[in-house]
């Protein structure tokens, strides 16, 4: 059973750089393409950003692109999220996701339980 835990979502200033981790267990960390998530309230969920299997493959949302930075350590089994510049609009609860498949194909099989960020201005 593959288990996805993230972490590193708290309370911060906008302007404010923050990173998120995940950490992937019961599965072969290099075997899925990865995949960060977002939901804030009375929203529905979007696709933050997604990374392949190899990490030769990255894409992002329009309202991160070049402010995120997706990335992933198969030694550690850990899938990241560097979020700088942040603003009130990325206040959402995050989660990752992982599917089976080396390339990225949006058909997401296990997902973490989220971790909240905040962003006051």
């Amino acid at each position: 059973q593959v288990h996805l835990v993230e972490s590193g979502g708290r309370l911060v200033q906008a302007g404010d750089s923050l990173k998120l981790s995940c950490v992937l267990s019961g599965g072969t960390f290099s075997s899925y393409t990865m995949g960060w998530f977002r939901q804030a309230p009375g929203k529905e969920r979007e696709l933050v950003a997604a990374i392949n299997w190899s990490g030769d493959d990255t894409r992002y949302s329009e309202s991160v692109k070049g402010r995120f930075t997706i990335s992933r350590d198969s030694a550690k089994s850990t899938l990241y999220l560097q979020m700088n510049s942040l603003n009130a609009e990325d206040t959402a609860v995050y989660y990752c996701a992982a599917e089976v498949s080396p390339y990225i194909t949006d058909r997401y099989d296990y997902w973490g339980r989220g971790t909240q960020v905040t962003v006051s201005s």
